[in-house]
């Protein structure tokens, strides 16, 4: 009986991600970079952190706890239309994302990546932004696989506490600007 008993299925409770499954996620008026770039960091906008050029955000709806956007301030489509400070301040912050992800979570590995355009995936492809995810071997199962789904074992609130607290640290030692 006990074999029997350890083999039964486990409710998997995740009710925050009802809305951006049935497709009632926020209407966002405007650019969802551009509305929070002159707010100060906080959970409610999920910045964690302002640089000179660029901020860092978590994802509202993010493939891994962690996932992490790293937006420039400029609104522009493209890397190319960076500015040479602009694009300095986006690497060195996607070295401190790293750096912070490691410590918060030591994944076995990273997806960084930018796309540009809506044909090469861009969610938002009128603002240039950076993905920086933490990833696990195993972190892509049968949830996603067949159920279109993923179980991420935090909260988005947790995350932010812990994220922030870990790149202030980072940012300050490296002593990096921020507004």
């Amino acid at each position: 009986m006990k074999l029997v008993e350890s083999f039964r299925m486990k409710p998997l409770w995740a009710p925050w991600r009802m809305d951006y499954l049935i497709g009632e996620i926020d209407s966002v008026t405007g650019c969802l970079f551009c509305i929070n770039i002159e707010k100060t960091p906080s959970e409610e906008n999920l910045i964690i952190h302002k640089g000179k050029h660029t901020m860092v955000m978590l994802n509202k709806y993010p493939y891994s706890n962690g996932h992490l956007l790293l937006a420039p301030i400029i609104h522009v489509s493209s890397i190319d239309e960076l500015s040479e400070s602009a694009t300095i301040e986006l690497a060195i912050l996607s070295q401190v994302c790293v750096k912070t992800l490691r410590h918060a979570y030591n994944p076995e590995g990273f997806n960084i990546g930018i796309n540009i355009g809506a044909a090469a995936g861009a969610g938002v492809p009128d603002h240039v932004h950076m993905h920086v995810l933490p990833r696990w071997s195993g972190d892509t199962n049968f949830m996603t696989s067949i159920a279109e789904t993923r179980v991420l074992p935090e909260e988005i609130g947790v995350t932010y506490q812990k994220l922030q607290r870990i790149i202030r640290q980072i940012v300050d030692e490296k002593q990096i600007g921020s507004t």
